[in-house]
């Protein structure tokens, strides 16, 4: 198959790339965007349709959706494939998500359910994948004092999400506004596997917060407006967030010694700040050598699994994550990984797992070993494939 791949410099598409090739697939790339993202939308337009003017190709290919690359791949009769793997995703609220060329693969079950009864032949469901052998690769390049250097009791790599939450730019509201949305904020960082900020947010309350908040989210043309999804997702998830992160590293930070690869300001956290770390050679090590790696979602993603789940089972690391309820349709908590529900059981599951390093290494070494056969790019690309060509997956 020949793809024209769209990217923009996402940590997933040189993997995604390496799959295709292993498929026997011709990939070429549109880059420009990884080093410009401020080009101009007719510059962008004209840069696909000069590529797509010099061969056919069988579909093109994005992380994530461009409603521009699906209304060109309309004009030119060509399949345009996405696969999203952030929340949200507000491009997915444009009209063009209803054109017929589209193949769009969501990551996270709720998106799934919010987006395809408006095309429900063309949005399907796949979690995400990872690369062992490139991480493998890392590891064993690595030299014999990495152990030393990256071997934490407890690490986490990521934004605090303190640098860049919209919510705090909210001015001038009242009383009973900020107090509303501070309860509704503290119950839903408490609450894994159930996500209700938007069934509690009335009109007046939208509203009043639009009207308080500057520059607030619009829309595109030719795109859905909905202030509720926008004040929840965009403002709200962000800031729960950033509120759980600083909450969890402050806990984790009293009673053991945690080591946190981030930019974000950690001030009066009592974490080791690393620093932030290199994406393709000290993350690898990281996850590979910490004795606990721990995960914390986006409240954005309300029942996905992220990327960072998969690269750290796919380094050899255990895994330690706040419950998510698509965990245990890919893995086997307690086999694989382990979750946590609340703050008391992080405590003593992070307690434990330091003390019982037999049992860590044999669930990071299962974990690694699901993965390898289950969630490589290879095989959740014939997946992707299967279902975007309408042809059976091959037998197990």
């Amino acid at each position: 198959m020949r793809i024209l791949f769209y990217r923009y410099g996402s940590i997933c598409e040189p993997d995604i790339i390496a799959g295709f090739l292993e498929l026997g697939s011709q990939v070429s790339e549109i880059t420009a965007e990884i080093t410009d993202k401020n080009i101009p939308a007719a510059a962008r337009v004209k840069l696909f349709c000069e590529a797509l003017a010099k061969q056919s190709y069988d579909f093109v290919f994005s992380i994530n959706f461009y409603p521009f690359i699906s209304e060109v791949c309309n004009i030119y009769g060509i399949l345009y494939l996405c696969w999203s793997v952030d929340c949200p995703v507000m491009d997915l609220l444009s009209f063009s998500v209803e054109n017929k060329c589209n193949r769009i693969f969501l990551f996270d079950a709720a998106q799934y359910r919010d987006i395809s009864p408006r095309n429900p032949e063309c949005v399907f469901h796949l979690p995400l994948a990872t690369n062992p052998s490139r991480w493998n690769s890392v590891i064993e390049k690595a030299p014999a004092s990495a152990a030393a250097k990256y071997g934490h009791d407890v690490s986490f790599v990521g934004s605090l999400y303190t640098e860049k939450c919209p919510y705090d730019l909210l001015q001038g509201a009242s009383g009973y506004l900020t107090g509303y949305l501070d309860g509704i904020m503290a119950a839903q960082q408490k609450i894994y596997g159930a996500y209700f900020l938007e069934d509690v947010l009335n009109d007046n309350i939208v509203n009043e917060f639009r009207n308080h908040m500057p520059d607030f989210y619009m829309p595109p043309e030719k795109s859905l407006r909905n202030d509720r999804i926008a004040m929840a997702r965009i403002y709200l998830c962000s800031k729960i967030t950033a509120l759980e992160r600083i909450r969890t590293m402050t806990a984790l930070g009293q009673k053991f010694s945690v080591d946190l690869y981030t930019g974000s300001n950690t001030e009066n956290i009592p974490v080791h700040n690393r620093g932030l770390a290199k994406t393709l050679t000290e993350m690898p090590l990281i996850f590979h050598y910490s004795k606990i790696n721990l995960n914390m979602t986006s409240k954005a993603i309300r029942e996905g699994l992220p990327l960072r789940i998969f690269d750290i089972l796919g380094c050899g690391g255990f895994l330690l994550t706040n419950y998510q309820t698509e965990l245990a349709e890919y893995f086997t908590p307690g086999a694989d990984f382990d979750f946590y529900g609340s703050e008391e059981e992080l405590l003593q599951k992070t307690e434990y797992y330091l003390t019982h390093e037999k049992d860590r290494a044999e669930i990071a070494h299962n974990g690694y070993e699901t993965v390898k056969k289950y969630h490589n790019y290879p095989k959740r690309l014939l997946e992707m494939l299967s279902l975007a060509f309408r042809v059976s997956a091959p037998a197990k």
